[in-house]
């Protein structure tokens, strides 16, 4: 069994894993909304892969003979000026669940939890490929510009993003 404190900031990060799976899920209406099916695609993705991540969180905790506490998600907040200014904000947002998770790494480590420990390391390497990934789009949307060719061109690339569950 894991700490009531280990507990708690467990189920905070589900919330926030499924915080961003809606967060996502908002950017791909908006990017469907406005034509760009490639990048609705992406982020379409993007929330399936959260939702993963939040449940295999869940899965955790309950092996480890712990509770669930779920809590309200809030509604999912960005501002709409550019696909460029979307993916920005994407990666403010996958920056603040990288120092969420590098908590539960430090506060399992001082509790002297080892296991949770261990398991926390898998996040902390995909946040590391999410994070890069996100600064991939951003650099293009940059080096490109707001073009319509160029933008058509990166929503086209982003098109062809495959779902692959995650595997812990």
């Amino acid at each position: 069994m894991i700490s009531d404190k280990i507990r708690d900031v467990l189920n905070e990060q589900i919330n926030k894993e499924f915080y961003s799976a809606y967060l996502y899920l908002s950017m791909s209406a908006y990017f469907a909304e406005i034509g760009m099916y490639g990048f609705s695609k992406w982020t379409k993705i993007q929330s399936k892969e959260e939702i993963d991540h939040g449940m295999i969180l869940f899965e955790y905790v309950i092996d480890r003979n712990s509770q669930i506490r779920l809590a309200q998600i809030e509604p999912p907040l960005f501002e709409v000026k550019s696909p460029l200014s979307v993916f920005e904000q994407i990666y403010q947002h996958e920056r603040s669940i990288t120092s969420a998770i590098d908590c539960v790494a430090q506060m399992s480590e001082s509790d002297c939890d080892l296991a949770t420990r261990n398991f926390i390391d898998w996040y902390l390497k995909e946040q590391i490929e999410e994070e890069a990934m996100v600064s991939r789009i951003i650099s293009k949307l940059k080096a490109f510009g707001e073009e319509k060719s160029a933008l058509y061109l990166i929503d086209r690339e982003l098109s062809h993003r495959e779902y692959n569950q995650p595997v812990y």
